[in-house]
């Protein structure tokens, strides 16, 4: 017995419970792996034990991994130490000669996983919190418990390599159809499901032996090498090492193979990108447990929901709200918009479904949680009101005015616009709610999109902020609170790169060059693609917006002028900086549409790592400029916010974190040569030239 585990011996069955107390997570670290080390040696001295059943008491989580600060901390010798200890310990699970059952409920991630696939069978509940996976090399490091030698030979070594590779995480349903669990059902019920596999005794697995021989697995890792270079450009050390561990695994040894897992992680753990990648996941749970009040203010619960204009933005937040169980009344005032709004709603669903998010009943019942309506309804059962309506500061004025006396006193006002001042509706005096009044910016797609600005004025009361937070962390998204500002925190700081790879292509430059240049430098889309992404005519409006509120270190390029004008707005319509076309199915894309519209390339194009720096050095500028003027309140929430509002290059660990890298007197010295030869833009900020060095 340990106070890390519950355990029960009855009837042959031996059961252990992980539930670590004091933590909402089961996580292993040295003491606990002793612990479990412990308890399966006691097994092994009851002849009487025909079975080990692995469990867990916490509501969403089986075993969540390995401890971080294990892994950042330990010295070498101690890092080789933790390593061995885990394999050695799941090497004696897999080896008793009872049977074995993990019964998966809640996230199993990383350790959880590796220990789930030493046993004989693993059965997993249908709860939307059980994810099981491997994302060890979205950690820079890979599967070293014996993960990477293991799930090949369970599921085959191309689904392998496509799990731990891609540090994907698999629902309940998903990861019975690959075979790495072998029965689903509700949490309540995996009792009767361990009850039927241990009736049938130790399994017998297929060997994979077509693609888990050496001559099949020298082609296979070669074409998951070429789309995982594909994917990571060479960024990620962490992918090529675990594509050569796990494509080896399936041959030689399983001691062997675990010896490799080792020698890779003791190299990979110290890598900068590691570092980077274990930061960015702190702050991520940072972003979990944030409290915006230095005192102690209880959040309101937000039961239901109003969401005020039925387009792209509105309809994809009441999805996303509707899939949370949360009831939330869509609004517009013409009916033909809640007729679209409703039909979009319905095909989130659909896409979730396809992607086995939820089922067609579980969607089907979901969206009934979406209630649309043209005309005006009662809304004082409403909690939140969030206003998405067109980018137009006047109209929303005159929308937030009307649900001043349409709702609650206490009900919190929102605005998810994306660049538009919150100040001048908390101070309107005729909306008067300057305390309940905030910025709730979604980003665009919601369902994709994890990040969440909260947006507070100097009105706005503590209560309503950390209510804000604990909503947003309900519906699964990561909030940052930042100032209200023009652009706030992620924009603000994305436009002037927009802005500015729209200047070089108008000055000749090769779209192309512009987009692989950042690729390379490890943004998950190139800067003009992305402008077409979110739509010219969205684009340029919002940088008016900046233009007005910061001058000409904002000027827009006048090709987007030129495009917009002539409806050139990027996918939706087909055509904009580059031409999308349909292709069997597929999009493609060429600039061939408006090579026409800008003049003669420049006749000595600088390689793209220049071209990726210019950038860049843009993004940490206005970056720090935010900190500066208090939009960001840390540099820790720049970095966080780029990453998951913009996907930031995250081994490079953010602006900030780039930036340091390269030091602030070389960061300070690089602007000032851009400044002297390409205008006041690249001017360094006075929080730069303020860093020491």
């Amino acid at each position: 017995m340990s106070s890390l585990f519950t355990s029960t011996f009855s009837d042959g069955r031996f059961t252990i419970t992980f539930d670590r107390p004091d933590s909402a997570a089961n996580i292993f670290d040295p003491a606990t792996l002793q612990a479990l080390e412990e308890l399966v040696d006691s097994v092994t001295r009851l002849p009487s034990a025909k079975s080990l059943v692995f469990r867990t008491a916490k509501d969403s989580i089986f075993v969540a991994g390995a401890d971080l600060n294990v892994l950042e901390n330990a010295s070498p010798e101690d890092l080789e130490m933790f390593l061995i200890q885990g394999q050695r310990v799941f090497q004696k699970i897999a080896g008793l000669s009872c049977i074995t059952v993990a019964e998966i409920h809640g996230a199993c991630l990383g350790g959880g996983c590796e220990l789930a696939l030493a046993c004989d069978w693993r059965v997993a509940s249908d709860d939307r919190s059980t994810k099981i996976g491997l994302p060890e090399t979205q950690l820079g490091i890979l599967p070293a418990w014996g993960g990477s030698s293991r799930l090949p030979r369970l599921i085959g070594l191309p689904a392998a390599l496509d799990l731990i590779l891609g540090g994907k995480q698999l629902a309940g349903r998903q990861a019975k159809k690959l075979g790495l669990v072998d029965g689903v059902a509700a949490r309540e019920r995996l009792g009767t499901l361990t009850d039927q596999l241990l009736a049938k005794g130790k399994p017998k697995r297929p060997s994979h032996w077509l693609t888990n021989n050496p001559l099949s697995a020298l082609v296979i890792r070669r074409v998951a090498g070429g789309k995982a270079q594909a994917r990571s450009r060479g960024n990620y050390p962490a992918i090529d090492a675990a594509l050569q561990v796990v494509s080896q695994a399936v041959s030689g040894s399983l001691t062997d193979s675990m010896t490799r897992e080792r020698a890779a992680v003791r190299i990979l753990a110290t890598s900068p990108e590691a570092r980077q990648l274990l930061r960015v996941f702190h702050l991520q749970e940072r972003a979990r447990k944030f409290h915006f009040s230095p005192d102690p203010v209880t959040p309101n619960t937000v039961s239901r929901v109003a969401v005020i204009g039925a387009g792209v933005m509105g309809s994809g937040i009441a999805q996303w709200l509707a899939a949370r169980k949360i009831p939330v009344l869509l609004r517009d005032i013409d009916p033909a918009r809640v007729g679209a709004g409703l039909r979009s709603v319905k095909q989130l669903f659909s896409d979730a479904v396809k992607h086995r998010v939820f089922t067609e009943t579980e969607a089907h019942r979901l969206s009934g949680n979406v209630i649309p309506s043209a005309t005006v309804v009662p809304m004082q059962s409403i909690d939140l009101v969030i206003e998405a309506a067109v980018e137009d500061l006047e109209i929303k004025r005159k929308i937030f005015r009307d649900l001043a006396g349409r709702t609650r006193a206490d009900t919190i006002l929102a605005t998810n616009t994306s660049a538009l001042p919150v100040s001048q509706l908390a101070e309107d005096s005729e909306i008067g709610r300057r305390d309940r009044l905030i910025g709730l910016h979604f980003f665009n797609p919601v369902a994709r999109m994890q990040l969440v600005e909260i947006v507070t004025t100097p009105h706005t009361s503590p209560e309503v902020v950390e209510t804000a937070l604990a909503f947003v962390r309900k519906l699964g998204k990561l909030p940052v609170v930042v100032g209200d500002r023009p652009g706030f925190l992620v924009n603000r700081i994305l436009m002037p790169y927009l802005i500015e790879a729209g200047r070089l292509f108008d000055a000749g430059w090769d779209a192309k060059l512009i987009d692989e240049a950042m690729l390379d430098f490890g943004m998950p889309m190139g800067p003009l693609r992305l402008l077409d992404e979110v739509g010219l005519d969205v684009a340029l409006h919002v940088a008016h917006t900046m233009q007005g509120a910061f001058g000409d270190r904002f000027a827009i390029p006048q090709i987007l002028d030129r495009l917009v004008q002539n409806g050139f707005f990027g996918r939706k319509t087909g055509e904009g900086i580059f031409e999308h076309k349909k292709s069997k199915g597929k999009t493609v894309s060429d600039n061939a549409l408006v090579r026409r519209a800008h003049g003669t390339a420049p006749a000595n194009l600088p390689e793209k790592t220049a071209v990726a720096e210019r950038l860049a050095l843009l993004m940490v500028n206005e970056a720090t400029r935010c900190l500066e003027e208090g939009v960001a309140h840390s540099e820790d929430d720049v970095d966080f916010a780029m990453i998951f509002g913009t996907g930031f290059a995250p081994f490079r660990g953010g602006p900030i974190a780039w930036a340091k890298a390269l030091g602030w007197p070389v960061v300070r010295e690089k602007l000032e040569a851009l400044a002297a030869r390409e205008g006041e833009a690249f001017t360094p900020s006075d929080w730069i030239r303020s860093q020491p060095g």
